[in-house]
């Protein structure tokens, strides 16, 4: 969301009605979240200058880490300087620590390919905003889950019934410190979650969900404290609840 956010506000920079415009002291303590977007706290670093230049050799992009050759337009300007200029930081500062983690595993390879894109500027922000928008379909559709074998039918559905909260096994990335609640599409990739798991035996689809609407899960290293609740349905491992009658 974080990340998404940032492409959607540099690609308005970078075709806004001033032109072009770099964020010079790009830090991620110059931003904020606001009901879910990214803003810019502080603009008065804010250019719309490019780089003037005679030739190629003039319009070089300098990181600490890496430089980038960039072409000198017949203006005598460094083409597309302050957006490149962004869209490296946004790599570095953002990207870097945020795409690699917490992505269900089929999408991880997608958003490999826009970490290394963006790090080798490869992809303008146009490419990359086009990339996000990509994984945030597969994302919300459950494109990304074809293909798999069905695991909900190894559990036993009681309706009318949850779990009894509180601490249970943890998992990460978790939405709650105390538990294992993640992020699923429907209860059949809940299901697949809770076979990855060692010591799941459980699980309840609530009523919870997240900015993209998909429910949140809560899985369970156990499946014995129930309570009535006529919205829930909790479902429970066939190996877990052998020797029982349910």
């Amino acid at each position: 969301q974080i990340c998404l956010s940032l492409v959607k506000l540099l690609f308005y920079l970078a075709h806004s009605p001033l032109g072009s415009i770099a964020l010079l002291d790009f830090q991620p303590r110059q931003f904020v979240m606001v009901d879910g977007n990214l803003k810019v706290t502080d603009m008065d670093d804010a250019s719309t200058e490019e780089l003037s230049c005679k030739e190629d050799n003039d319009c070089t992009l300098d990181f600490p880490t890496k430089s980038f050759p960039l072409k000198c337009s017949m203006a005598g300007k460094c083409e597309g300087i302050n957006e490149k200029k962004n869209l490296f930081n946004a790599y570095r500062y953002f990207f870097t620590y945020l795409l690699p983690h917490s992505a269900p595993p089929a999408l991880r390879p997608l958003l490999s390919d826009i970490l290394n894109a963006t790090g080798d500027l490869r992809y303008g922000i146009n490419e990359t905003l086009r990339a996000f928008e990509k994984v945030l379909h597969l994302y919300k559709s459950g494109l990304y889950l074809q293909k798999r074998p069905l695991l909900l039918k190894d559990y036993i559905s009681l309706k009318g019934f949850r779990t009894v909260e509180g601490e249970g096994h943890k998992c990460w990335p978790s939405y709650s410190h105390l538990g294992c609640l993640l992020s699923v599409h429907s209860a059949e990739e809940a299901a697949a979650i809770c076979n990855s798991q060692l010591h799941c035996q459980s699980f309840i689809v609530t009523q919870h969900r997240t900015w993209t609407g998909r429910p949140l899960a809560s899985f369970q290293s156990s499946w014995t404290d129930l309570v009535p609740d006529t919205n829930a349905v909790v479902y429970i491992k066939r190996l877990a609840s052998s020797g029982e009658r349910l």
